[in-house]
């Protein structure tokens, strides 16, 4: 038995231009390709912190990722200007990679907070802000910013 014909769906909205929707999704591409370094420069900052130390297999471990994987992404972090690495000592950042870190907690903490404001729950509100974090724009977390500080 054939299917019923499908029934036509009205759009939602209509399509933008394709220069506005090829630049959303560029950026989206962007968050994701600096989302890794982020994720890296906040944890190893973290690590330093709470440690002293900031050794590739506690990165490994922490990200959920293989000793390999950490390996390659610090490379990386150094390639950018991050991060150093010292034989038998760990991963250390660099100026730029601390100022970095620092962006990066903050933002976090900003969506953390939004998100619980609005009723997510602790535990899931962390998570989500993990993905989220990345892809906000300045304005977006300014006008969370502007949210938070009118509900005092």
């Amino acid at each position: 038995m054939a299917a019923p014909p499908a029934t036509p769906r009205p759009p939602s909205s209509t399509l933008p231009a394709e220069p506005t929707q090829a630049k959303r999704f560029g950026k989206t591409r962007t968050a994701q390709s600096t989302a890794l370094l982020e994720d890296y420069v906040e944890l190893i900052s973290d690590l330093l912190g709470s440690g002293g130390e900031a050794r590739p297999t506690d990165i490994a471990r922490r990200l959920g990722v293989s000793h390999a994987t950490a390996i390659k992404s610090i490379g990386r972090l150094k390639r950018e200007g991050l991060a150093v690495a010292k034989p038998y000592r760990g991963v250390f950042l660099t100026e730029a990679g601390e100022i970095l870190a620092e962006r990066v907690r903050v933002r976090h903490r900003l969506v953390v907070d939004l998100l619980i404001a609005v009723g997510v729950p602790a535990e899931s509100a962390e998570q989500d802000a993990e993905g989220i974090e990345h892809h906000v724009s300045d304005a977006t977390l300014a006008a969370f910013g502007r949210f938070l500080r009118g509900r005092g």
